[in-house]
């Protein structure tokens, strides 16, 4: 038995971690389809507020509020990742266990 195969989890890891910083960067690519169309959205409602000389405090907010919730979406999924990444660890580890308990000669 060679080492637990966590690639495919451990890619999985890396692309959200990268995404996260990229959201922490204010960067577009790394949002789902929901969280662009409010962003846009916000944008959107902030540049026609700019040209009519308002105030655009409320969709700042909204700004704001998108990017946080983007970061803690992926926080939770890193967080996830990383637990059953050490799920798939431990069940190798018990299987190994019980191949080395189960072959002894005596």
């Amino acid at each position: 038995m060679g080492k637990p195969d966590t690639r495919a989890i451990d890619r999985e890891i890396s692309k959200t971690t990268r995404k996260l910083e990229a959201v922490r960067r204010g960067e577009m690519w790394a949002l789902n389809s929901s969280e662009r169309r409010a962003v846009l959205g916000a944008l959107a409602g902030g540049s026609y507020r700019v040209l009519r000389g308002k105030s655009t405090t409320r969709q700042e907010s909204r700004l704001e509020s998108v990017s946080e919730q983007a970061i803690t979406r992926l926080t939770a999924e890193i967080t996830a990742l990383h637990m059953e990444r050490q799920r798939i660890v431990r069940e190798y580890a018990a299987a190994k266990a019980a191949k080395k308990g189960a072959s002894r000669w005596w």
